[in-house]
């Protein structure tokens, strides 16, 4: 029963376009999958196109192989809150896709005169011969509702489409199949104008897929996954032209550490910052064919070239200190005397929980806006077997004292509303310290009136 009211709320929650709340924490999307996040920004708000994952069903024979049916919409106006506005192209509703492939990988979306285009792979069936081809939907606004065309790109057989429109008008067309290739678009977005040609100068070694290509500064940047030693790191060359020739510039972000064997990104400049937009297998670390997208920031050198990006938890912009802070999203721990775990590895959507097991041990989260007015109260929900205290501080371990929390001893978990002596305003950094050595486990702190 419990199961069945899950997948409910879930089928009833991506089916209404709904708001949910995400309150700035890596990953972004925290209700289904959501692989190869492509971040555009149309109107003043960021749109994040990302593939979506899904468990396979029974007719799909590869059940330890990436299964897609469909894409979904998601937009945000401060990279915290995301607004899911539903599916958006099916491969039940595009007349040249292979209905059994579950193929619909890495997309992308662009605008040109007032509408948008939306570029997305797929397995052909038998009316277009074999493999992956390239279609592109039409929509007049970037939420939909998007038209898939007839028939693919003619002349285009691969996967992970992205669309450069440059400064004079000429749009691009990159893709990848064990290379990456371009080709120039003709004015309706829709045809090559061009024969596409391999992008040389790339590694040799190893796969390479995923182009996103941008420009800044007159400096053309092609970043792509590429398979160095084992799994995807993603890396990046630059050009004079969006054609190249390209020269092999650096690494933007190593391999995963818990070996997620993709990675796939995009890259956004929103309100003066930089992002990268990328995933890993967060909600299902035994599985990596599953993933969820994460935003972080990104930096440039004055040369132009690209500092490397360290992944985070936390993720980027504002927490407000009113909603539900899950520390376990942290920026720092102590040395000791801290662990993370699901809440219920079961369901793995319901989030994780920080442990705190020895005195004085700490777990930092960044970046909580505390407002203007004064708050009076926090809500810590915990759980501990023998009770202890809990000690509410922003900024560092030896920083302002907010409050105490006493946590009383139980079997269940709990809400725990504590009154505050102090409250700061503005933005400051939140720490909670076990005051003890018995163990508490948290969910989350919330601060009110």
């Amino acid at each position: 029963m419990k199961k069945f009211i899950l997948i409910s709320f879930i089928f009833y929650v991506l089916t209404s376009g709904l708001f949910i709340g995400l309150y700035a924490q890596n990953p972004i999307i925290r209700n289904q999958f959501t692989a190869d996040p492509t971040a555009r920004v149309f109107n003043g708000k960021v749109y994040l196109f990302p593939s979506h994952d899904i468990p396979a069903p029974e007719r799909f024979p590869r059940k330890d192989w990436f299964c897609m049916e469909d894409y979904h919409v998601f937009s945000s106006s401060n990279l915290t809150e995301w607004t899911d506005h539903g599916v958006i192209v099916s491969q039940y509703n595009v007349n040249w896709v292979d209905t059994n492939s579950f193929s619909m990988w890495a997309p992308d979306c662009v605008e040109r005169n007032g509408k948008y285009y939306f570029y997305f792979p797929a397995n052909v069936n038998a009316k277009y011969g074999k493999g992956f081809g390239i279609g592109v939907a039409v929509a007049d606004k970037p939420e939909g509702p998007y038209v898939p065309q007839p028939e693919p790109i003619k002349g285009v057989r691969g996967i992970d489409p992205c669309v450069l429109i440059d400064e004079d008008g000429q749009a691009y067309l990159y893709y990848s199949l064990n290379r990456i290739f371009v080709a120039k678009l003709k004015e309706n977005m829709l045809e090559l104008d061009s024969e596409p040609v391999v992008i040389a100068n790339l590694p040799a070694k190893g796969l390479i897929e995923g182009p996103f290509v941008f420009e800044r500064n007159g400096i053309y940047y092609l970043t792509y996954p590429h398979v160095e030693n084992k799994t995807e790191r993603l890396e990046y060359a630059i050009a004079d032209s969006p054609m190249g020739p390209f020269k092999v510039a650096g690494v933007i972000m190593d391999e995963s550490p818990t070996g997620c064997w993709t990675n796939h990104h995009s890259i956004v400049e929103y309100n003066g910052q930089w992002y990268l937009f990328y995933h890993h297998n967060d909600y299902s670390p035994k599985f990596d064919k599953n993933r969820s997208a994460r935003i972080d920031s990104l930096f440039f050198n004055a040369d132009g070239t690209i500092r490397k990006v360290v992944p985070t938890l936390r993720g980027v912009g504002l927490t407000s200190a009113r909603d539900r802070i899950e520390i376990d999203r942290y920026s720092q721990i102590s040395d000791k005397g801290v662990s993370l775990a699901f809440i219920d590895t079961l369901n793995t959507f319901k989030g994780w929980k920080i442990r705190l097991g020895m005195q004085n041990a700490w777990v930092k989260y960044n970046s909580v806006d505390f407002g203007n007015k004064k708050l009076k109260s926090v809500n810590v929900r915990v759980f501990s077997l023998s009770g202890s205290v809990l000690q509410i501080k922003v900024d560092s371990a030896d920083g302002l004292l907010l409050g105490e929390v006493k946590i009383p001893s139980g079997v269940e978990w709990t809400t725990v509303r504590s009154r505050i002596k102090n409250s700061p305003k503005g933005v400051h950094h939140l720490v909670v310290i076990l005051k003890g050595d018995n163990p508490v486990e948290v969910d989350w702190v919330q601060f009110g009136d």
